[in-house]
């Protein structure tokens, strides 16, 4: 069976939490293989929480500091985070306009 993966790119997270992998991308069970997270400020350490929003926050990591320059790749190791469909993926930092993220994922694992 083929496998569809995907990734979703979001740009400059500020201080309110953003979608990282929005409810419309799953739309089955879907696993996410990679979430990598990258200081973009000029000259600021972040912190930042990642959480799957379902009917409550669910984190992944919590006030995790990320230096300037810096990243870190949330999911690695082979190890996977299944979404149901509905799901979604936020992210926020305490810091204006200073996150990158990207996610990787493997589309519709099942149905």
């Amino acid at each position: 069976m083929a496998q569809n993966f995907r990734n979703y790119l979001t740009r400059n997270i500020s201080t309110v939490a953003t979608d990282i992998l929005p409810a419309a991308q799953v739309d089955s069970y879907d696993a996410v293989v990679g979430i990598r997270l990258a200081n973009v400020h000029a000259s600021t350490d972040i912190e930042v929480d990642v959480y799957i929003v379902r009917t409550n926050n669910f984190y992944l990591i919590k006030a995790v500091p990320i230096v300037v320059g810096g990243s870190l790749e949330l999911i690695d190791g082979g190890s996977k985070v299944v979404l149901h469909s509905g799901d979604k993926i936020m992210a926020v930092s305490d810091t204006a306009s200073s996150l990158d993220v990207v996610v990787s994922y493997v589309d519709a694992i099942s149905t």
